[in-house]
């Protein structure tokens, strides 16, 4: 298992991050997401054999939000 930490910017309000929420945790693989609207982050908990931090930027990116960091920690 492993954890992305994504920054994020471009979320305006509650609703972008309900969007986000909702398409990041769809992908494959992907078992607990969760956005924080007031730090602009994005905390996903993911299978490294299915997924990885590069495709779940890519989802943020084609709903229109800019990520600007990512940081990818494996976790037990």
């Amino acid at each position: 298992m492993a954890m992305v930490i994504l920054k994020l910017d471009g979320m305006t309000c509650p609703s972008c991050m309900q969007k986000i929420e909702h398409a990041v945790s769809g992908v494959d693989g992907v078992q607990d997401v969760k956005v924080l609207f007031n730090a602009a982050k994005l905390k996903a908990k993911f299978d490294p054999v299915a997924t990885n931090a590069d495709e779940l930027s890519g989802v943020v990116t084609k709903l229109g939000y800019t990520v600007l960091s990512s940081k990818v920690k494996e976790i037990a």
